[in-house]
């Protein structure tokens, strides 16, 4: 159906054409129309989800590559719907019972998150604004995302180990990582936002944590700042697209460029993280990474590139729920074990769409590239390749060849002079020749002293 420009588009419309179009290409060889092929079908339907949904082309794109339709629909629509308020309970002063109660007495209704979190509690409606009760300001729980509780699960941190928490604004999994090693040990909480700092510190106040030092420093410079850790949790910097509930904006606002920019300070990020863990910790040598996007690029592509650059492997989170991650994307073929990878979805979890990945280091040396990875280092790096190093010589030889043409000219007038050639003869040692200067001097020289001992 064609519209004038003026002319809004018939949501209703675009959505029953979605569902028909989407019937078809379930029973395609039964209910196609005749002459009409597979991609003209997805292209249209593509363009009535990015109407309807307010999606870009290029990320609608990118998200039908991911899921099948069916699921790419449900995926939509949980987008549409905010995820449940939770909160965490904050173990170091008071217990879930205990809080549960409390919160009860003040009217909000209230649930624990799940079987699988021993501190969460999920809030349905609430009489009195949940972050500002006197139980909050107290520093009894922490307003928390659910899918932020599992990388710290997923991290397991224990006690007296020393920790970083290398991106960690607002400081939920800080405070999460020092509830769980119960005040003791150390957490280095960094992040390269110092105005985003201040929500950290004001938190780790507030909960009572007193077992971390706060830090800005830029991530990727980290080993060389500090390094020696037992664990480290990066939460990276993202494309966000898996709180697109949270920040509709991410429909529209994004492109490939958005992706790439941060799937490359992704890997940075990683490989200083892995850099920072000490392989030979008694209790750790462990990396948690994880996003809250559900792109490829910024996930198991990421995480293919550290095991490629540094010793470490995968190994279980130690999450009983979630899906696995995409062991091959398109073209692209990951290493087996990105299987033991982790995804969550807000249409099947109930929680905001987020990645998480469980590494073990087990060696603090770091290969040496391949040399099918060579050209390709060469190519990101143009000052360490061959030319680069090659080119300033002749320069240099030419410079050599030049001095020594001035050295015999200073030459020459000591010898008509009848002068001793020992003193003049220094400075040439001094100044390497170059080849072809050298094969038509040296006969000269030794003439040249012949003629003067016979004088």
């Amino acid at each position: 159906m064609a519209f004038l420009p003026s002319e809004p588009p018939d949501l209703h419309v675009i959505h029953q054409r979605i569902k028909s179009n989407m019937e078809v290409l379930q029973d395609f060889k039964v209910k196609r129309e005749e002459g009409r092929t597979r991609q003209e079908y997805l292209a249209l339907l593509r363009r009535d989800m990015a109407a309807y949904y307010s999606y870009s082309d290029f990320l609608l794109k990118m998200l039908m590559d991911i899921f099948p339709l069916p699921e790419l629909i449900n995926f939509l629509e949980a987008n549409e719907v905010p995820r449940p308020v939770t909160i965490r309970t904050n173990t170091l002063k008071t217990r879930r019972r205990d809080l549960a109660q409390a919160l009860i007495n003040r009217g909000v209704n209230l649930d624990p998150l799940g079987k699988w979190s021993k501190t969460g509690l999920v809030i349905y409606d609430s009489s009195v604004p949940i972050g500002a009760t006197p139980e909050y300001l107290a520093g009894h729980y922490m307003l928390q995302g659910a899918s932020s509780l599992l990388p710290v699960m997923a991290l397991a941190p224990q006690e007296n180990e020393r920790i970083l928490d290398m991106c960690c604004a607002p400081g939920g999994k800080t405070s999460y990582i020092a509830q769980l090693m119960k005040n003791t040990g150390m957490i280095l909480a960094n992040d390269s936002n110092a105005e985003r700092l201040r929500s950290v510190v004001g938190n780790l106040h507030r909960l009572g944590v007193t077992n971390a030092v706060v830090s800005n420093c830029d991530g990727r410079q980290f080993p060389k700042i500090l390094g020696g850790f037992d664990r480290v949790l990066l939460d990276a910097p993202c494309s966000g697209t898996g709180v697109i509930s949270k920040d509709p904006a991410i429909k529209t606002n994004k492109d490939e460029k958005d992706i790439l920019r941060c799937a490359h300070l992704q890997k940075e990020l990683l490989l200083s993280a892995i850099d920072s863990v000490n392989a030979t910790s008694e209790t750790g040598g462990y990396i948690v990474y994880c996003t809250c996007s559900v792109t490829v690029e910024e996930n198991e592509w990421v995480v293919d590139y550290a095991l490629k650059k540094r010793n470490v492997r995968l190994v279980a989170t130690g999450l009983d729920f979630g899906k696995e991650g995409f062991t091959r994307f398109k073209d692209r073929r990951f290493h087996p074990s990105l299987k033991t990878t982790r995804r969550f979805y807000p249409h099947t979890h109930n929680m905001d769409g987020f990645f998480i990945a469980k590494l073990k280091k087990f060696s603090n040396s770091i290969p040496k590239p391949q040399k099918d990875e060579e050209p390709a280092a060469e190519a990101a790096n143009p000052s360490t390749g061959p030319e680069a190093v090659m080119e300033p010589q002749p320069k240099k030889k030419k410079l050599e060849g030049s001095k020594i043409a001035q050295a015999q000219k200073k030459l020459q007038p000591a010898l008509k002079s009848g002068q001793s050639l020992k003193g003049q003869r220094r400075p040439l040692k001094a100044v390497r020749p170059s080849p072809h200067k050298s094969h038509a001097q040296v006969p000269n020289r030794k003439k040249q002293r012949v003629k003067q001992n016979g004088q």
